[in-house]
């Protein structure tokens, strides 16, 4: 059997393999060396994160457990590219390894889902929340301290499941996973950023390759977004300064300022049960990653200023979980 030109690998989710798919076709169409049949392999490794569903990901060791196998397989060449959500992936890469191209960014913002009504505003005093992620917990928790959260993990058809079947009043997804499964008509309302800050990364696809392996790198140049790199690299930059973990209720989001190519970046970081939340904004130029990542450092730095160091050291303590 010929040897495929590309192995992708990928979580075996029907968002991941949506995603590894679209990483696919879109490299096909800008190499017709990879649109031959067979030229591109799609390759499913089971993560930790997918095997562990009862526990918040932190009890088991962060968000990490939804790359390291597949980044293993990566540096050990049995795949030549990784695809992930962006969200998914760790502050910091392995030695070796790297996020070489983000394709086109799908809409950021979180979804609302909810028999009771399109906004948080309309459940019911008391209504069960379901979540696996302490960002969205500690958001909603400032908005209505009356709410109930409970772990609500699973991919987004168990989710959906359990939201039908009145195990929760609510949750959220984000709206970019509907669109890709095209599942975005069951969400009821888009949640407004100013609402809900979203996820580091949330609606970017990125790829990761082995540093050394230039043809791979220069195979994903082919479709990477120079603008959704730059928000990503904003993010990023204002994660790890925040050193966010799953532990921390962390929501960033960069976005197109009118006088492109610069980006207006809002941060916050909370406490878990939402009685104290820290925000900061700028915007600044975003010409390339590098003016990007300053930006980032910049809101990153200022969030720390607001918040103290002991409200950082107090969570790293404290458990919990952001998941897709």
């Amino acid at each position: 059997m010929t040897q495929p030109l590309l192995r992708i690998g990928t979580r075996g989710s029907p968002l991941a393999l949506a995603q590894a798919r679209e990483t696919r076709d879109r490299l096909a169409a800008a190499d017709p060396d990879l649109a031959a049949p067979g030229a591109c392999e799609i390759v499913v490794i089971r993560t930790t994160g997918d095997s562990v569903r009862d526990r918040a990901l932190a009890e088991v060791g962060g968000k990490g457990l939804f790359t390291k196998e597949i980044e293993a397989a990566l540096a050990e060449v049995r795949i030549d590219l990784a695809v992930h959500s962006m969200k998914d992936v760790p502050t910091w890469l392995p030695d070796g390894l790297e996020i070489a191209a983000v394709l086109p960014r799908e809409d950021p913002r979180d979804a609302f889902l909810s028999p009771h009504g399109r906004r948080i505003a309309d459940l019911p005093q008391g209504a069960v929340f379901g979540t696996a992620s302490l960002r969205r917990q500690a958001q909603v928790l400032a908005l209505r301290p009356d709410l109930t959260c409970v772990l609500l993990r699973g991919n987004v058809d168990t989710r959906l499941k359990k939201l039908a079947a009145g195990e929760v009043d609510a949750t959220m997804l984000a709206v970019a996973g509907l669109k890709r499964l095209a599942r975005d008509g069951e969400a009821h309302a888009a949640l407004d950023p100013d609402e809900i800050l979203p996820a580091v990364g949330q609606g970017a696809i990125g790829l990761e390759v082995r540093s050394d392996d230039r043809r791979t790198r220069d195979l994903v140049s082919l479709v990477d977004d120079p603008a959704s790199a730059c928000q990503i690299a904003a993010e990023r930059a204002c994660l790890a300064v925040l050193d966010g973990s799953c532990r921390t209720p962390i929501g960033v989001l960069a976005e197109p300022t009118p006088d492109s190519p610069g980006l207006r970046l809002r941060a916050l970081v909370a406490e878990p049960d939402g009685s104290q939340v820290y925000r900061s904004e700028a915007a600044g130029p975003a010409r390339e990653p590098a003016e990007a990542e300053a930006l980032g450092h910049a809101v990153g730095g200022e969030l720390r200023r607001l918040a103290g160091e002991a409200f950082f050291e107090a969570l790293a303590d404290s458990f919990g979980a952001d998941t897709p």
